[in-house]
């Protein structure tokens, strides 16, 4: 289960490059959608859908931005403590 949720913001990135133009919107270089890609999904796709549809990061965009932040350090660190708890 755990591998599908890691995989959904992946492939709606792959979506978006390929059917939108919002990347091209959001960065100026291609290492930050890269690293986005790999270490925090749900953060690159916040950035680019305020990006591409707000211009800027503020109010509600501002929001969605820090609870994708929130979601993604939540994965990073949700294993290590289930794996605690399951040794025990």
């Amino acid at each position: 289960m755990s591998i599908i949720a890691m995989a959904v913001p992946r492939v709606a990135m792959v979506a978006i490059l390929v059917l939108t133009d919002w990347f091209a919107k959001s960065f100026d270089t291609v290492l930050w959608p890269v690293l986005g890609f790999v270490f925090m999904p749900y953060t690159t796709l916040a950035y680019i859908a305020a990006m591409g549809r707000g211009g800027d990061l503020r109010g509600g965009w501002m929001a969605l931005f820090i609870v994708a932040i929130l979601v993604d350090a939540g994965q990073w660190s949700g294993g290590r403590f289930l794996s605690r708890r399951r040794r025990k």
